[in-house]
C-alpha cells in the first residue's frame, strides 16, 4: 500500500504544548507541517513507534550566542542536541553586524569578552561576506541548519557601525545618531531580525577589559531605536541590566515599550549581592502588565554556574603564580603535569597573586564548590560542598579540590553556582518559573564556551524540574513544555510552532522520559583554530523532528538539514490560511 503520510509517529503520549492532559494519539506529518493528531490510519513513508514515550513540540529557546557559529557550523549544538528545534540569537547587543570591515576586531573582542568565545575562534570562522544586517541575514540564511534560527538587531554593533570611536567610547548619541541607528533597527527587523537587543550591564565586557559600547546609553537613544521597531510595525526588545536605580531604569523600559508598542523582556536571575532584588524586579513587572504593557522576564530552572577544571579556562589555582607555566603548555601535557607529587606540592604551597572583585568571591569559595557528577546534580545540597566534605574529612579544601579535578586523568570538574543560588537551594528559580510574567530562557547556547555549559536548560527542565528534585516541590510535565514550547515562542512572535496540532510546523520531539538523562559536560576542541568548547550531551532523545525531518536519533545528527532562518514573526496557522 502506497504510503499516505510522509511521517507518522505512533501510539506516543502527546504533551501538545497547550498545557492540556496528556493523552495517547499518532501523529501524522505531511510537507512539513502536522496533518493529523489522533487515530491515523493510513502509513507514513516513514514510521516511528512512540509506546512509552512521550511526543512533544520542539523546543523554542529565546536566548541563544549563535551569531558566529551560524556562519560556518551546519550543526546549532549544544542546542539541538536537547529537542532545540528554533533558537533565538542576536542577544544581549552583541552579533556581527552591521560592520565595516575595520571594525572586525572590535566586535570581535567584544563577541570575546561578553559572551567567552576565543579571538582565534572568531578570527578564523567568520567568513565577513556582509556589512549591513540584511547582508549578514542572507550570509546566514544561505547555509543550511540542523535547526530554525531568528537573529536580531545588536545594539553594540550598531552604536559602533553609525557613531564609530565616539560610540565604543560611549559618549552620547547624538540626535542625528539616534535617528540613523533607530532607521539601521528598522532596515533590520523588515529585513527578518526578529527584534533588538542590549546590555546594561557592567558585567559585559571587551576581551581588553573595556565596558560595552551600550552600558550608558541613554533613554533617548534607547527610546528611539526602540520607535525604529515600532516604525516597522514588528519586532521584540530584549535588555541585559544591573537594574542599579531600579526605578529610573525601568522607567526606561516602560518608555520603550509604550511609545513603540513592541513587546520587551529583560534578563532575570537572583545574585548573591543583593538576594531578595528580584521580587522587586517582578513586582515592577507585574505592575507593568496590569498596565497593559508587555514586559517580561527571562528566566532560568538552574543556577548559572562556571566550571572549573585543569582543561578549562578557571580553576581555583588559576591566578596561582605556579599555574601559569601549566596554562602555558600545551593541553595534553598541561594534564600529565596536574598529575605529579611534584607540581601538585609546587601548587599547593603557593598562593594567589592579588585577588580582587569576583575571583576573591568564587576562587576560594569552597563551600560553593561542588564536584560535578555524571549525571550532574544542579541542586546539590550544601553537605555536597567542597568545603563539607573536606571538614568531614579534615582535609585542606583545596587539596581535596585539587585531587577532584585531577581525577579523570585530569578532566575532573568542579562547579560553582554563582546565580539562582544564595540559599543553596532553587526555590527562586522556582518562584520565578511560575510566574505568570516570565519565560524560560538565559542559556546562552553558543557561548561561553571554556567556562559555562547551560545550554542544556531544556533537558534539566524536563529531567530536574518534572521527575527528580528532591529539594522541594516539582512542576508538571505538561506545565514545563508549555512554558519552553508555546510560551516561549509566543514571546517573540513566533505563532506557527510550539504546539502540536494541525496546521502547526513539524517540529517535535519524540523522548523517553523516563530515561533522560543529562550526562557532565565534557571538552571537544571541534571549532575553528581548533578552539575549545564545553559540550554537554543527553540520553533518552530518540527523535527530533524539524520541518518533517528527523535531524537527530538517539543523540546522534542524522545528516538531515532542514532548518532555516526565521524572517520575522510568523502567523499562527489559521491566520495565515486566513489571509
Amino acid at each position: 500500500m502506497d504510503a499516505k503520510h510522509d511521517l507518522v509517529i505512533r501510539g506516543g503520549t502527546v504533551v501538545d504544548g497547550s498545557g492540556g492532559t496528556p493523552f495517547e494519539a499518532d501523529v501524522a506529518i505531511d510537507g512539513g507541517v502536522i496533518a493529523t493528531v489522533g487515530d491515523v490510519a493510513g502509513r507514513g513513508a516513514e514510521e516511528i513507534d512512540a509506546k512509552g514515550r512521550i511526543v512533544t513540540p520542539g523546543f523554542v529557546d529565546i536566548h541563544t550566542h549563535y551569531d558566529g557559529q551560524a556562519s560556518w557550523d551546519r550543526h546549532l549544538t549544544p542546542s539541538s542536541m536537547h529537542g532545540v528545534t528554533t533558537a533565538v540569537m542576536g542577544n544581549c547587543g552583541v552579533g556581527f553586524a552591521p560592520c565595516r570591515a575595520e571594525d572586525h576586531g572590535r566586535l570581535i573582542r567584544l563577541m570575546e569578552g561578553v559572551e567567552d568565545i576565543p579571538g582565534a575562534v572568531l578570527d578564523e570562522g567568520l567568513p565577513w561576506n556582509w556589512e549591513s544586517l540584511p547582508e549578514y541575514l542572507d550570509a546566514v540564511a544561505s547555509i543550511p541548519h540542523d535547526i530554525d534560527f531568528a537573529a536580531q538587531v545588536p545594539h553594540g554593533a550598531l552604536r559602533v557601525y553609525v557613531m564609530g570611536q565616539r560610540g565604543a567610547d560611549r559618549e552620547p548619541a547624538t540626535a542625528e545618531d539616534i535617528a540613523e541607528m533607530a532607521r539601521l533597527a528598522r532596515e533590520g527587523v523588515e529585513a527578518g531580525a526578529l527584534g533588538f537587543s542590549t546590555s546594561r550591564t557592567l558585567n559585559h565586557r571587551t576581551s581588553d577589559g573595556q565596558p560595552t559600547p551600550t552600558l550608558t546609553a541613554e533613554a533617548d537613544e534607547l527610546v528611539g531605536i526602540a520607535n525604529g521597531l515600532g516604525a516597522a510595525g514588528r519586532g521584540v526588545l530584549q535588555v541585559v541590566s544591573d537594574l542599579k536605580d531600579r526605578e529610573e531604569e525601568f522607567s526606561i523600559f516602560r518608555r520603550m515599550v509604550t511609545e513603540s508598542g513592541r513587546p520587551l523582556s529583560v534578563s532575570l536571575a537572583q545574585n548573591a549581592r543583593a538576594p531578595e532584588a528580584w521580587r522587586t524586579t517582578l513586582d515592577m513587572i507585574g505592575r507593568a502588565a496590569a498596565d497593559g504593557l508587555p514586559i517580561r522576564a527571562q528566566v532560568c530552572g538552574r543556577p548559572v554556574g562556571i566550571i572549573f577544571g585543569f582543561e578549562l579556562t578557571m580553576n581555583p589555582f588559576c591566578d596561582f603564580p605556579a599555574w601559569d607555566r601549566a596554562a602555558a603548555l600545551p593541553v595534553a601535557e598541561r594534564l600529565k603535569l596536574v598529575q605529579t607529587d611534584d607540581f601538585r606540592r609546587e601548587l599547593l604551597s603557593g598562593a594567589p597573586e592579588k585577588r580582587s572583585g569576583f575571583a576573591r568571591h568564587t576562587l576560594a569559595d569552597y563551600d560553593n564548590m561542588f564536584p560535578l557528577g555524571d549525571p550532574p546534580d544542579y541542586e546539590p545540597a550544601p553537605d555536597r560542598s567542597i568545603g563539607a566534605m573536606a571538614a568531614r574529612q579534615g582535609v585542606d579544601p583545596a587539596a581535596l579540590a585539587y585531587e577532584m579535578m585531577a581525577a579523570d586523568h585530569g578532566r575532573g570538574m568542579l562547579y560553582v553556582p554563582f546565580l539562582n543560588f544564595a540559599g543553596r537551594d532553587l526555590q527562586p528559580s522556582f518562584e520565578m518559573l511560575t510566574d505568570p510574567n516570565t519565560v524560560p530562557g538565559l542559556g546562552d547556547g553558543g557561548a561561553h564556551v571554556g567556562l559555562i555549559c547551560d545550554g542544556s536548560f531544556p533537558t534539566t527542565m524536563l529531567t530536574h524540574w518534572t521527575r527528580d528534585r528532591k529539594r522541594g516541590p516539582k512542576l508538571d510535565l505538561e506545565w514545563v513544555i508549555k512554558a519552553q514550547c508555546r510560551d516561549t515562542a509566543e514571546a517573540v512572535g513566533l505563532l506557527d510552532r510550539g504546539l502540536l496540532r494541525p496546521g502547526y510546523r513539524a517540529d517535535l520531539n519524540v523522548i523517553d522520559h523516563a530515561r533522560l538523562t543529562l550526562h557532565r559536560p565534557e571538552v571537544l576542541y571541534d571549532l575553528p583554530a581548533g578552539g575549545r568548547r564545553l559540550m554537554q550531551r543527553a540520553s533518552g532523545y530518540d527523535a527530533t523532528i524539524v520541518a518533517g525531518q528527523v535531524t537527530w536519533r538517539d543523540g546522534e545528527p542524522t545528516g538531515a538539514l532542514p532548518g532555516r532562518l526565521v524572517r520575522g514573526a510568523q502567523a499562527a496557522p489559521a491566520a495565515r490560511s486566513a489571509a
